[in-house]
């Protein structure tokens, strides 16, 4: 079992030393209470503005605001999740990335978003392709999605045939989408047989008003704990067993059939 912290605040819009106080801050207090994790809201570090980012951060800094992330994980001596925007040489763009980076601030896992949300995102950045890896965080098959990816079955269930037993998600959900963490991250968690932690933005940043609603859904869809609309550092026990437990008394991955579902698709 890992004792996993979510943050869920209101970011400053390119206003980097603010938001990296607040992760410092967060970081602090959740190793206080012995959180082997923290998972912070999508490209927090900046603040989410995608056409601002695109218009005005300069991609220089993002190795130094990186190696900076790293030392607050260093500093408490807690696995980080991050997330920022990063070239796409390919595309000769941006993409939402998120990282995870263990308690000396290596990086263990990076993750691009492959379903852009919105015009503006997808003005400021390129949806990437590659599916989500899996690592072994803390004894935990540990993987990534970010906000809008989770809302399609197939992106956690591509997580959950990896071998994932948790699933972190950075997002930025506004006002509006209740029915997101409420329902769909539950939901989720259940029919992948997985942990999922979700964590938002909450107030107002740019254009946008955050919902917050911050969750962590069990493997059996149990909610595990949940904020409201404000600033708030959630906990939750997570761990595999119950990940085995849910897997052997309904075996959904093990009993899947992605052959015919395959035909199904080719035959519309």
């Amino acid at each position: 079992m890992m004792l996993l912290s979510v943050l869920q605040a209101n970011a400053s819009v390119l206003d980097v030393e603010a938001n990296l106080r607040t992760i410092d801050d967060a970081a602090r207090r959740a190793t206080q209470v012995g959180a082997g994790l923290l998972l912070t809201p999508e490209l927090f570090p900046v603040g989410y503005a995608p056409l601002r980012l695109h218009a005005e951060l300069d991609p220089a800094t993002l190795p130094g605001l990186r190696e900076r992330l790293s030392g607050i994980a260093r500093q408490h001596n807690i696995g980080l999740v991050y997330s920022l925007p990063a070239p796409a040489p390919e595309d000769n763009g941006w993409h939402i990335t998120a990282t995870l980076v263990d308690a000396n601030g290596t990086e263990l896992l990076n993750y691009a978003k492959v379903h852009l949300f919105g015009a503006e995102e997808r003005k400021a950045f390129v949806g990437a392709q590659e599916p989500p890896a899996v690592v072994d965080f803390n004894g935990i098959r540990t993987s990534m999605l970010i906000c809008y990816d989770v809302e399609f079955p197939e992106a956690v269930r591509a997580a959950a045939t990896r071998g994932a037993e948790l699933l972190l998600v950075p997002t930025a959900l506004s006002m509006g989408f209740d029915n997101v963490p409420q329902v769909l991250i539950r939901a989720r968690a259940v029919e992948s047989q997985l942990n999922v932690a979700y964590a938002n933005h909450s107030g107002h940043e740019d254009i946008y008003n955050f919902l917050g609603g911050s969750v962590v859904a069990g493997p059996d869809g149990s909610l595990l704990a949940a904020a409201g609309e404000s600033a708030s550092l959630l906990f939750a026990e997570v761990g595999t067993e119950t990940v085995k437990a849910a897997r052997d008394e309904v075996p959904y991955l093990r009993e899947r059939r992605p052959e015919l579902y395959r035909k199904w698709e080719e035959s519309v």
